[in-house]
């Protein structure tokens, strides 16, 4: 399953390459992509497992720039 998620506040390219590789570590995670550019998130993932997903990517960002908010609907 394939998720875009809107960001806010992301700050630099080196900070969206970080959140890339954080979040493809997440276990469960296919694909990733930050776009510092268009501030966007792209995840592929199980869709099984997304719900207990979201929370870790959150989370991988925040541990980069804690001012970065991930928009989740």
């Amino acid at each position: 399953m394939k998720k875009v998620f809107k960001m806010e506040d992301l700050d630099c390219a080196h900070c969206a390459a970080k959140m890339e590789e954080g979040i493809k570590k997440i276990e469960g995670v296919t694909y990733a992509s930050v776009s510092f550019m268009a501030q966007r998130l792209t995840v592929e993932a199980d869709e099984d497992k997304f719900e207990e997903i979201i929370p870790q990517i959150v989370k991988a960002v925040k541990k980069v720039d804690s001012d970065c908010k991930v928009i989740i609907k």
